[in-house]
């Protein structure tokens, strides 16, 4: 029988005026890997918290067995940011005795790429305090993983991670004993890696057998048969057990509920799109041309990102792009958009992109855009447009479509300055579909949204006929929202997928294993080609660039100080932001520079 590791009693937690959580009772046990899904702000986090004792409960009590080994993930780390990347992860493991132990090999090699951390100015030596908060938290994570616990406890695991990285992950948790709690909103890893779901909602915690497909199976079963729920919310739940069910039943591990019932609930939900007719209307909206991409060149800096690519994107369109980090996914959307915004005139460093006369482009970046924080939330959606035409007969207000993305209609009059780093996620994507653009380019749209308005936007994007580009981690919405992959796999050029990510992800692996072997090879042939003096020479180049990077660090520093004193100024912000934005393009230069230099010194 399992060892019984956390008790939660009767716990209660109020913020204010309202209840996060009244009278909840769970336990965990060894063995168990459950994941924690629910609308942001409804307890989630609080809830980990509570049960890691980080956080006391007003009312109940939390009880841990014996001797607990628990590892918790937060979302903000507590390293020591003068500390390097070595005291902190390895401690005072010395090089032969960490090298030699396999499981601390897999944890840097999944998490970072290689055991010299590649990326890592200094590898193992770079001081924490001056990196990025995506750095900071996969050392954090590479930290927690390398110990041994009976519980571990992660708070959003998959953030900054990439699609290799996130696959690794999900291998490797599932490889370990530990029990598991997990606060994630990517549905993949959910199904990969847990056995149980809980279902924080107003207050209560519900519990489910199985992954995530189990648990929306479940879920819709339980909403069926209660019949309590708005019908609006219980479409969108029958119509994401639809897509699950027809579209990879290999998701699924094994549902503890009547498999018919769900059979049943789904006979009457039509595919989630209509290709053939959202690609006749987009057509009618986009004329035959949308891009068209002529021996293009795409560079960063220095860098060659892109050579000789002949592509096109047509009109209905829906891609997913994915690749390594800095292989350029976000330079082509840029490279596109800035052709779209100039009519043509901006081109890349070659080759030709040609743009459809027609074409209104709507670009979701990963940076949430600045708004008035005085607006209120309708009035935000409202200055761009009072009604939206989704398409097929489809239209809604600004209201509406608000209520439809979670801004009910107390939180429509909320200020926006007062809204959580998701909410005005949520507010960005509202706007730009407001606008009725007829090309969308979504860049990490998934950033800080949880499920529930995940779904609801999948929802809005299967009636929406345009063409459509989606830069994404999150593995399951690249899948349901677009028809097609291409892959940047680092090698200048663009390539279609017809299996898709798990073909990405196959294809990467044998060019780490081709890599890999060639290594010692190519090692020994270059070496007596590097003098001495070479070598002399790049190593004070390599000190000159990171005196320079340690210069940007310090005027960036300022720069955001500056932009928090001057936040209602919005010409100052404006200025500030261009100014950071000519910092972080000299970043990009001098870390290309350094990683050239680094292997001659």
């Amino acid at each position: 029988m399992a060892v019984n590791l956390v008790n939660v009693e009767n716990v209660s937690k109020v913020y204010g005026t309202r209840a996060l959580l009244d009278g909840v009772s769970l336990g965990v046990s060894e063995g168990d890997r459950i994941g924690v899904v629910g609308r942001n702000g409804d307890g989630k986090t609080t809830l980990i918290r509570m049960l890691a004792k980080l956080e006391e409960a007003d009312t109940g009590r939390v009880t841990h067995s014996g001797g607990l080994r628990l590892g918790v993930l937060t979302q903000h780390d507590s390293l020591d940011p003068a500390a390097t990347v070595r005291h902190e992860v390895i401690r005072d493991m010395a090089d032969h005795e960490w090298a030699g132990n396999a499981k601390i090999r897999d944890v840097l090699t999944g998490l970072f790429g290689g055991l010299d951390l590649p990326g890592f100015p200094q590898g193992l030596d770079t001081v924490i305090g001056p990196l990025s908060g995506g750095e900071r938290r996969r050392i954090a994570l590479a930290k927690l993983l390398i110990d041994e616990q009976d519980l571990i406890v992660l708070d959003e695991p998959t953030n900054h991670l990439d699609v290799e990285g996130i696959a690794w992950l999900a291998k490797h948790l599932r490889e370990r004993r530990s029990a598991l709690v997990c606060v994630t909103h990517d549905r993949w890893f959910l199904d990969q890696v847990c056995t149980r779901m809980w279902d924080v909602q107003r207050g209560a915690v519900h519990e489910y057998e199985g992954g995530y497909s189990d648990y929306v199976f479940a879920r819709a079963e339980r909403e069926r048969i209660a019949a309590t729920e708005e019908v609006k919310r219980q479409n969108l739940v029958r119509k994401e057990l639809a897509w699950l069910r027809r579209g990879a039943p290999a998701r699924t591990s094994k549902p503890r509920f009547r498999v018919e019932a769900a059979n049943e609930l789904i006979a009457d939900v039509p595919p989630p799109r209509d290709s053939s007719e959202l690609m006749k209307f987009a057509s009618s909206r986009l004329g035959r041309t949308v891009f068209e991409l002529e021996d293009v060149t795409v560079q960063a800096g220095p860098k060659v990102l892109l050579e000789h690519v002949t592509w096109q994107l047509g009109p209905g369109d829906r891609i997913g792009l994915v690749g390594v980090n800095g292989a350029g996914k976000t330079s082509l959307l840029r490279a596109l958009a800035d052709a779209a915004r100039t009519g043509g005139e901006a081109q890349p460093a070659g080759g030709k992109v040609v743009v459809g006369r027609t074409v209104k482009l709507a670009y979701l970046s990963q940076e949430v855009g600045e708004l008035d924080p005085n607006l209120r939330v309708l009035e935000a959606v409202q200055q761009v447009r009072e009604r939206v035409d989704l398409g097929k007969g489809r239209e809604m207000t600004a209201g509406q479509l608000c209520e439809t993305f979670g801004f009910g209609k107390e939180k429509q009059w909320t200020p926006v300055g007062d809204l959580s780093g998701g909410e005005r996620r949520r507010l960005q994507i509202l706007r730009l579909l407001m606008d009725e653009p007829n090309v969308l380019f979504l860049d990490e749209p998934t950033n800080d949204l949880d499920i529930e308005t995940l779904t609801q936007l999948e929802d809005l994007l299967d009636g929406w006929p345009g063409s459509m580009i989606v830069i994404s981690h999150d593995r399951f919405f690249v899948e349901r929202t677009t028809d097609r992959v291409f892959a940047l796999l680092g090698d200048c050029a663009l390539r279609m997928l017809p299996r898709g990510i798990d073909e990405y992800l196959e294809r990467r692996l044998r060019m780490e294993e081709a890599a890999a072997a060639a290594a010692p090879a190519a090692q020994q042939k270059a070496a007596p080609e590097r003098s001495a003096a070479d070598q002399r020479a790049a190593k004070k180049e390599l000190q000159k660039i990171e005196r320079q990077l340690d210069k940007v660090s310090e005027k960036e520093a300022k720069l955001h100080a500056r932009i928090a004193d001057n936040a209602t100024d919005f010409a100052k912000v404006a200025e500030l932001d261009a100014e950071l934005r000519g910092l972080a393009d000299e970043r990009d230069e001098l870390e290309m520079r350094w990683l050239e230099l680094a292997e001659d010194a």
